[in-house]
């Protein structure tokens, strides 16, 4: 019982440094939580495997949403994973997947599992609901105004280059 709960807590403690760092913008700390970096997004069907390919993903994350920040809900512990749920936050300032900067805010609410095998961190696993998302990014598009039909437009051609 003591190695179980021994294993839990150094889970727990990698999570929590991992999601503590993403906010402090230290991808190197958050790569150096798995031996070999892998995220899967669920609702994009995007998948990052190895270092470079996670980092990437960081910074083109970041380049869109500068200010994005993630704020612990709960933390459960399951055989062979973390799940957290958690409230995600930004505005967008550039572009993501095609999609143009609109200058909104976004919260939405997530989950992630974090998936162990042992003690090693093998895969981020991330669900959300991307129209939540997208609505929250779109609301300040009034079809009324030209301005916003042309941004609605580009963010139509940008959904389109997503899986």
């Amino acid at each position: 019982m003591t190695i179980q709960i021994d294993l839990r807590n150094r889970r727990e403690a990698i999570v929590r440094a991992h999601m503590a760092d993403e906010n402090l913008l230290d991808f190197e700390s958050v790569l150096s939580t798995f031996p070999h970096p892998h995220y899967e997004i669920v609702a994009t069907g995007e998948v990052y495997d190895g270092h470079d390919a996670v980092n990437g993903y960081y910074r083109d994350s970041r380049r869109a949403f500068p200010d994005q920040r993630n704020e612990l809900i709960s933390l459960r512990h399951t055989d062979d994973a973390v799940v957290v749920e958690f409230t995600l936050s930004g505005t967008q300032h550039g572009a993501y997947h095609g999609l143009p900067a609109t200058g909104q805010t976004f919260v939405c609410r997530m989950t992630a599992f974090f998936i162990f095998e042992g003690e090693r961190l093998v895969c981020e696993r991330v669900y959300f609901d991307a129209l939540t998302l997208l609505r929250q990014l779109l609301r300040g598009v009034s079809l009324r105004r030209p301005a916003s039909l042309l941004l609605l437009l580009r963010m139509l051609r940008g959904l389109k280059q997503l899986k």
